[in-house]
């Protein structure tokens, strides 16, 4: 499609430019010896009631045709977008005065508008072009105004009216460039509905006037030898209709390459082999996973090397910095990330089963029915326009077959286990509280009676009382169902009292990997022990800065041969920055990644604020 918009609309700009040099001449020369003369050799659409030669006319209308519809689109679409966007930038009461606007405009029908007012305007160019380009405003200012709508309630638009912006450079500055990009794909398209309405009015005789021409007033001439010669009425229709399909095609094109955001070329994908050697009683084993984005930069890989693995009823919690991978290597376990990523793995194996080695509809199953994936804001997971029944059941009909009655016995079931009333069944999710958004989210999953629950942040945003809740609930499904639960957190002391087991990311890749018992006093990675450090207390020195990790992490563009941390590393020695080192045992607990462990202190501070839990 590409290919062919991009030939069609270069074979359109040329015939525009070079239709009136090159057959203008002959468009306009009268020979009264060929006066309606059929297709020919020497007039291949025949001649015109003057003998003038009707495919030089066709050729040299392609000018005059485009620059009308593109004027009235243009105008239109300048004065709509202004009205539309307006409304997020003046007060209530003139956004309510130009709503109504709007939506009155929008109650005539743009061609009944066009017809209306190229009468009024009077017949030719002039008049057809305005009266198409207002007749196109209110869909352009709809349009606009939806967009701006959701420009209207963000922060920095609120920042902006506070730094004392006047009107016109909000509009400007924060409205326009936030909306623009459907707006000018929405003019593509609206550019060959508006050379096909300007046509229109041209064949009506109320747009281009004798002794101008386009293509509407081609067809116009060529209507009375229909029947005998259809050629001359046939061939300024096929020019109209290649015109308005390539702004069609083009704006599709523009459409597919805003949502691809990357390379024209797909990566390719993975080969499928088969997994290594699966080890028995594991729910999850992953081993040397990896993750590459394509981005216009180049590729990163931002996760790299990762290997976890879980028991039944066994809680592992995964911590580090924001952009460490740990969200990543979630998705990219539950088959979740873009189309455009790239997962590569060793091993990938759920509740024993090779997930590489299946076909994509199976994989999918297995995943939907065998994982459960607990989102970081429920707000966004969770679809406005739908009940809370709708949502739960959805999955248990689709994966497990259930009846749609069955489905909200086990609804109500599913409700009553995270301490939620069946009676929110018939709820939408903005009549719920965070708290209870969370806990429809671990219902939601709980329906298929998932072996593996990976949890993404799931206590963000949450106060206190509420974190500790959902942890308790998270732990009492656990213990009654035996599944497995994947913990991603920032919240070091949450983890390292709701957890058994802990893993550390930095950089994509897993530092450390010890129980949680030993993370407050036996961390031996410096990474893991500043994050420890860093962990506040309310008895600290307040006139003290709090601690915090120093430096940033690595560019995911740039990354260097050492270890990651090497360059915020206070304990750094030269062969950190030459050689990065692998993941290793320590002893038959606890594995680091890292040249020079740390020994073992007893007197750290942070061990009583760990083993007080989170503050």
């Amino acid at each position: 499609m590409a290919w062919a918009a991009t030939a069609m609309l270069a074979s359109l700009v040329v015939l525009a430019l070079a239709g009136p040099l090159v057959w203008g001449a002959a468009a306009d020369r009268p020979d009264p010896s060929v006066v309606l003369q059929g297709p020919s050799g020497a007039h291949p659409f025949g001649t015109d009631n003057l003998g003038r030669d009707l495919l030089a006319r066709v050729l040299a209308a392609t000018r005059p045709s485009l620059l009308l519809a593109l004027a009235a689109t243009a105008i239109g679409a300048g004065a709509g977008v202004l009205l539309g966007a307006s409304t997020a930038v003046v007060g209530p009461r003139a956004r309510r005065l130009l709503a109504a606007l709007i939506n009155l405009l929008l109650a005539f029908p743009a061609l009944l508008v066009a017809l209306f007012l190229a009468v009024v305007f009077g017949a030719g160019a002039g008049g057809a072009v305005l009266a198409i380009a207002v007749a196109g405003v209110p869909g352009f200012a709809r349009l606009a105004q939806t967009l701006a709508a959701a420009v209207a309630g963000t922060d920095h638009l609120a920042s902006a009216r506070v730094l004392g912006l006047r009107r016109h450079r909000l509009l400007w500055r924060h409205v326009l460039p936030n909306i623009a990009e459907p707006l000018l794909l929405s003019v593509t398209t609206a550019a060959g509905t508006s050379l096909v309405a300007l046509s229109g009015l041209s064949f009506l005789g109320l747009g281009v006037q004798p002794p101008g021409y386009d293509w509407g007033r081609l067809l116009n001439q060529g209507l009375d030898r229909i029947y005998a010669q259809p050629l001359p009425a046939l061939a300024p229709g096929l020019a109209i209709l290649y015109a308005a399909v390539t702004f069609q095609l083009l704006g599709e094109v523009l459409a597919g390459g805003v949502a691809r955001r990357g390379p024209a070329s797909r990566p390719p994908r993975p080969p499928v082999v088969s997994s290594g050697p699966a080890e028995e009683g594991l729910v999850l084993q992953v081993e040397d996973l990896g993750v590459e984005l394509p981005t216009p930069e180049g590729v990163i890989r931002p996760v790299r090397g990762v290997s976890l693995s879980l028991r039944p009823g066994e809680i592992v919690g995964l911590v580090g910095e924001s952009g460490s991978g740990k969200s990543l290597t979630a998705l990219a376990i539950a088959g979740l990330l873009p189309e455009r990523a790239r997962v590569s793995h060793r091993t990938l194996r759920l509740l024993g089963a090779d997930l590489a080695a299946m076909t994509p509809r199976q994989r999918d199953h297995h995943l939907a029915t065998g994982l459960a994936m607990v989102f970081q804001n429920p707000a966004s997971a969770l679809n406005p326009s739908l009940r809370i029944s709708t949502q739960l059941t959805e999955a248990a009909r689709v994966h497990l077959g259930m009846r749609h009655a069955e489905a909200l016995r086990e609804a109500s079931e599913a409700l009553r286990r995270v301490a939620l009333p069946p009676s929110l069944l018939r709820a939408r999710p903005h009549q719920l509280s965070g708290g209870q958004r969370q806990r429809v989210m671990i219902a939601s999953g709980l329906m298929v009676r998932p072996d593996l629950i990976i949890a993404d942040e799931p206590t963000t945003a949450l106060d206190v009382t509420v974190q500790r809740q959902i942890t308790e609930l998270l732990s009492g499904l656990r213990r009654d169902t035996s599944a497995a639960v994947l913990f991603i957190s920032h919240d070091i002391a949450l983890v390292s009292g709701f957890c058994e087991r802990v893993l550390v990311m930095y950089a994509g890749a897993i530092v450390e990997a010890l129980p949680a018992d030993r993370l407050a006093t036996a961390a031996r990675h410096p990474y893991t022990r500043a994050l420890v450090a860093s962990v506040p207390d309310l008895t600290a020195d307040r006139d003290r800065p709090l601690p915090t990790v120093a430096g940033a992490p690595p560019d995911p563009l740039a990354p260097a041969p050492g270890c990651p941390f090497e360059p915020r590393c206070p304990h750094r020695r030269e062969r950190c920055a030459r050689e990065a080192p692998p993941l290793e045992d320590l002893d038959a607990v606890q594995r680091v990644a890292c040249w020079y462990p740390l020994p073992v202190t007893t007197d750290d501070p942070a061990a009583d604020r760990m083993e007080a839990g989170p503050s």
